[in-house]
């Protein structure tokens, strides 16, 4: 199953980087997120440098945007004249 990268958003810090396994179900507490990093790409400061995998709690979590992947083709706009 292929890995699903989003941008977490938490309070009063840069939104983090990383892959979660599956969409989160509603019944979920909390939200595991692999390979944690900045949107630079760089290390998480708060995090120690060999860190792969966090948990984070919902409570702690104010918006997951889920990026498009390498296989997807984002469509915009689409016109059709027949």
């Amino acid at each position: 199953m292929a890995r699903i990268t989003v941008l977490i958003h938490l309070p009063n810090e840069e939104p983090i980087v990383g892959e979660i396994e599956r969409m989160p179900e509603p019944q979920d507490t909390i939200l595991i997120l692999e390979n944690p990093r900045r949107k630079t790409g760089k290390d998480v400061h708060y995090l120690e440098a060999d860190v792969t995998k966090v948990i984070i709690p919902w409570s702690r979590v104010t918006l997951v945007e889920v990026l498009p992947t390498e296989e997807e083709e984002i469509i915009g706009f689409v016109r059709d004249d027949l």
